[in-house]
Formats: C-alpha cells, structure tokens, sequence
C-alpha cells in the first residue's frame, strides 16, 4: 500500500442504515471500505496480511462478530478488530480485548 493509498476497513453490520451511514463516514474521512451484510461475505476475501482493519457489528445472524473475531484470529492474529455492540455487555468487552481485539465500543 503506498502512502497516498487510503487506508482499508472491512464493515460488517447487518443493519442496512447504519452500515451505509458507517460506510459514508468512513469515506469521507478518507478510508476504502468494504461493507458487508454478512459475516460470511467479508470472511470470503480476507486474507493473511491484510493491511487495514476490521469494524464488526456483534450481533449478526449466523456467524456473529465474536465468532467472526474468532476467525480472524485464525486467519491472521496480527489484523485488528474493532467490534461494535448496541448492547452493552461488560463482562462479552473484557472477554473480547483479552482475546485481543483492538477494541469494544457500543454504539450511540
């Protein structure tokens, strides 16, 4: 990736409004983002190495951003992970920076 490149983001939300909102904020901000619906769908064409970041809803239908976390890890420990709650779990945050995602926000 060279310097003039922007920074790459994976968005995962099943939440169709807030991940185009999420997507747009992002762009703006000067990221090339990747938004997917599914978990599935963004785990397809990630690939060891990835030089950007993941934003991952946690509450998704089939693989959800814990699970989706978990693979990641798999894939490539080294890729951070940011994931993203409505619901606020203290206990499910702690867990999550332990096993090393980069951080835990709830959303507003």
């Amino acid at each position: 990736m060279a310097t003039n490149d922007p920074a790459p983001v994976i968005l995962i939300d099943d939440d169709a409004d807030l991940l185009k909102a999420t997507r747009q904020t992002l762009e703006l901000a000067g990221f090339a983002v990747s938004a997917f619906s599914m978990a599935r769908e963004a785990l397809a064409g990630l690939d060891a190495g990835f030089a950007g970041v993941v934003v991952s809803d946690i509450r998704m239908p089939e693989i959800d951003g814990l699970q989706l976390f978990d693979h990641i890890v798999e894939v490539d420990p080294d890729i951070p992970v940011i994931l993203v709650t409505g619901h606020g779990d203290i206990a499910m945050a702690v867990k999550a920076i332990k096993d090393g995602a980069y951080d835990f926000i709830t959303k507003p």
